[in-house]
């Protein structure tokens, strides 16, 4: 490709497993030893025995996709096979069918397949697979004539840039710009989701969002919203990529088409996918973010928390991310923090926290919700300390899971904000203060820097939403003790 250069079957890789799946018959070993030591071997007449042949017909290209597809079913969603076939020194072999002009369709789909399954969650796959050269193979035949090998090259693709480890893309390169422009143009899902993709994991510059507005790339973008659901989320995903902290690209995208594109992304937000509905409010939110003054509408921002609201009724991913998206709409700004107040969020966050343990993601995320709608509204905090949830709150700050005491940290710091909190003697020395003086020496860094530096002998770092102070100049109701 022109380009600069974990357990369970992953929904890329399940997908790609369904649509290769063969009723062909199987007779040689199935051992990963025996079969990465045939393809290691392989090469033109190295499979199959000798003068065998790897032509279309011949009967060595046979036993190459058969020893291909075997492979890339049990790879599929088992890392413990990745990392042996990895040490087995099959990848280089894998990678090598994609690399043989001679080889037929069947090879190149079941190659290209497993090639983007040992990329797909295992970091030392994606290594293995970059450094044998795979991208500029699967992207090449891309342009292949057989729609089953450009599919499956799309998807192999799709899955090397879901990894860290994948080449950034310079947008800024004319050549990769056409490049880019011409997988948008695609008449293949496949291969403009990839594209979406790859503009999601290198857009991370200013110059790289201009470069790409002005490729007309945001119009392209929202034109493929009629597509499928997958590719639908990726073009959104890209959207927010471009748009993000980018006041003149997403001033551009609120005025297209007459404030078209925006209300159609205005319009996802009561998609029926929840993933789409979460991916429209995170892209409404960028854009939010980078031009205040096109995202001016009262009715939207509501509508925006209440959608965040119920999606974190949602199970998995989307449930887990829909109160991290609400924090990062209603952070510092007073007026999106009432409005959240005003559509009962606290109450409804804290519900749902009762109702759920502390040892998911989403506890974290929810806490962090909490924390910022305390950061300004005497009214959250009032309610939040009133209710059960302030002692699951300070449960958290004991709990084994760092992320979930820096959560909770950051909770009681916005309620101690309040003076009528503090006044009235809310915070009791022994529930509340002491734990929290204890998290200043917490064995987690990111959990010290939440509270506060750990102070020098005879200093006591009063982290309340007061500056540090002596010790003997607390107040009695705030010391927990001294060194």
């Amino acid at each position: 490709m022109p380009a600069t250069a974990s357990g369970g079957a992953r929904a890329e890789e399940a997908a790609s497993a369904l649509s290769l799946s063969s009723s062909a018959p199987f007779c040689m070993g199935t051992r990963p030893e025996e079969l990465a030591a045939r393809l290691v071997a392989g090469g033109p007449g190295g499979v199959g025995g000798p003068g065998g042949g790897c032509g279309e017909g011949g009967e060595g290209e046979h036993e190459r996709v058969l020893a291909l597809r075997e492979i890339k079913n049990q790879i599929i969603g088992n890392r413990t096979k990745k990392l042996l076939y990895l040490r087995l020194g099959a990848v280089p072999a894998v990678v090598a069918a994609l690399a043989e002009p001679g080889a037929s369709p069947a090879a190149l789909v079941q190659a290209a397949a497993a090639a983007g399954s040992f990329a797909c969650g295992v970091d030392d796959g994606a290594r293995a697979v970059l450094a044998a050269g795979a991208v500029g193979h699967l992207t090449r035949l891309l342009a292949h004539p057989d729609d089953k090998v450009v599919d499956a090259c799309a998807r192999a693709l799709r899955m090397i840039y879901q990894s860290k480890q994948a080449p950034m893309f310079d947008v800024n390169n004319e050549k990769n710009m056409d490049f880019l422009l011409s997988l948008l143009d695609s008449e293949n899902e496949n291969v403009t989701e990839l594209a979406a993709n790859i503009i999601s994991y290198s857009c991370n510059s200013n110059t790289e969002q201009l470069a790409l507005c002005g490729a007309g790339v945001p119009q392209k973008l929202v034109s493929l919203f009629g597509g499928s659901m997958n590719l639908r989320d990726a073009c959104l995903e890209s959207m927010t990529a471009i748009i993000r902290n980018n006041w003149e690209v997403a001033s551009r995208f609120a005025s297209m088409d007459h404030g078209k594109a925006f209300r159609s992304i205005v319009a996802l937000i009561h998609d029926r996918s929840p993933r789409t509905r979460l991916l429209a409010c995170l892209c409404l939110i960028a854009l939010g973010h980078a031009s205040p003054c096109h995202f001016l509408d009262r009715q939207i921002k509501t509508k925006l928390i209440l959608v965040l609201l119920e999606l974190i009724e949602e199970p998995g991913h989307v449930g887990d991310e829909a109160p991290l998206a609400l924090t990062t709409l209603i952070k510092d700004s007073v007026e999106l923090q009432k409005q959240a107040f005003s559509t009962n969020a606290v109450a409804k966050l804290s519900n749902h926290l009762l109702a759920n343990t502390l040892q998911t993601r989403r506890a974290v995320t929810i806490l962090l919700a909490l924390a910022e709608l305390c950061s300004k509204q005497e009214e959250s905090r009032s309610q939040l300390l009133s209710g059960q949830v302030s002692t699951l709150i300070l449960d958290a700050l004991k709990h084994d899971c760092a992320d979930i005491r820096v959560a909770a940290c950051s909770c009681l710091k916005n309620i101690s904000r309040s003076s009528k909190v503090l006044s009235a003697g809310r915070l009791s020395c022994d529930t509340v203060i002491a734990p929290l003086v204890q998290l200043l020496y917490d064995s987690s860094t990111s959990v010290q820097h939440t509270q506060g530096s750990k102070p020098p002998s005879g200093e006591f770092t009063c982290q309340l939403g007061s500056p540090p102070m002596e010790a003997g100049d607390c107040p009695d109701h705030l010391v927990a003790g001294r060194e």
